[in-house]
């Protein structure tokens, strides 16, 4: 990654500098994880069955916890200890409720928590390549972030993509000496959304018209496609604009409106404001949300539903 200043026309590099320290990476990170990965910040240093996370956080969207480690070494296995971290989270799932509860206030149980969805993120100044290829699968719950740092207080951050389609669940079904990286049981108990899997729930009728949307909306700058266990979603930057949900007669659009956690919706302001002159989106609204959906059935009606949701991105910094 390499950054420039734009002066008077030319280009002039900005040079690198080096944190201080791991626990410098770690503050950064955890006074910023909403406004870097959408991310509600419950614990540092979470001591659990003689383990410690360096950082513990929640995913409203995905009502899961997500833990955080920061690395300075090259040579761990990122497949051990992303396993062994997932591990003593569902053998202790008590103990991570009851910090939630006691520093958001709350009175939630165990079952009001989505585990399948929990995952590690791994965020370091560099990774091997070793590292790098021993966490690439398509459905395996671990994110790799490199993180840069450069002159005038500027950070980088940027997430290694896996480009590979072979499921992390298939190494559990060989004798191989690399399936002992693996905890079988860890690895249908908690898996990455694999975008095929969840799109073709119902069936493969409404592919075209997903294909088609998600092409179109993915054009757009600063977009990108988002999976959740039971439907797929497009990110302008990091807020949502619009979620895929498949069912078995459409595929439903539905795009958020006004968002409160806290069950206040009304009280909540909202830049954007909605024209839909053929009325084929209808609204829902409980205490903790408004949003507007539609179902589609007919790729014919996409360019009229592109139009509206590109409403909803525009209103979107």
């Amino acid at each position: 990654m390499e950054l420039y200043n734009n002066k008077k026309g030319k280009l002039i590099p900005i040079s690198k500098d080096s944190f201080a320290s791991e626990k410098h990476i770690q503050s950064i990170i955890e006074n910023s994880v909403k406004e870097v990965f959408g991310l509600t910040f419950i614990s540092s240093e979470f001591s659990c069955d003689s383990f410690r996370f360096d950082s513990v956080c929640y995913d409203e969207e995905t009502n899961a916890f997500v833990i955080i480690e920061y690395k300075n070494s090259k040579s761990s296995s990122l497949i051990d200890q992303g396993f062994s971290y997932l591990s003593i989270m569902l053998n202790n799932k008590a103990e991570f409720v009851l910090e939630y509860n006691g520093k958001k206030s709350s009175n939630l149980k165990k079952n009001d928590f989505d585990w399948s969805q929990s995952r590690v993120i791994f965020i370091s100044t560099s990774f091997s390549q070793y590292q790098k290829t021993a966490v690439n699968f398509s459905d395996i719950p671990f994110e790799l972030w490199e993180i840069k740092k450069f002159s005038g207080e500027t950070i980088g951050l940027n997430q290694i993509i896996t480009n590979s389609k072979q499921s992390v669940k298939g190494l559990t079904n060989n004798k191989s000496s690399s399936s002992k990286n693996v905890n079988q049981k860890i690895v249908y108990q908690v898996s990455k959304p694999v975008e095929s899997e969840v799109i073709s729930k119902y069936g493969k009728k409404f592919l075209d018209i997903y294909y088609n949307l998600k092409s179109r909306l993915l054009d757009w700058e600063e977009t990108k496609l988002h999976l959740i266990k039971k439907y797929a979603a497009i990110k302008k930057n990091k807020i949502i604009f619009v979620y895929i949900i498949p069912m078995k007669k459409c595929l439903r659009l539905v795009m958020p409106y006004k968002t409160d956690y806290k069950g206040d919706v009304d009280s909540k302001k909202s830049k954007f404001n909605f024209k839909d002159p053929k009325k084929i989106f209808k609204e829902e609204k409980d205490k903790y949300r408004i949003n507007y959906f539609t179902d589609v059935t007919n790729i014919s009606d996409l360019e009229y539903i592109v139009l509206c949701l590109k409403q909803k991105y525009d209103s979107l910094p």
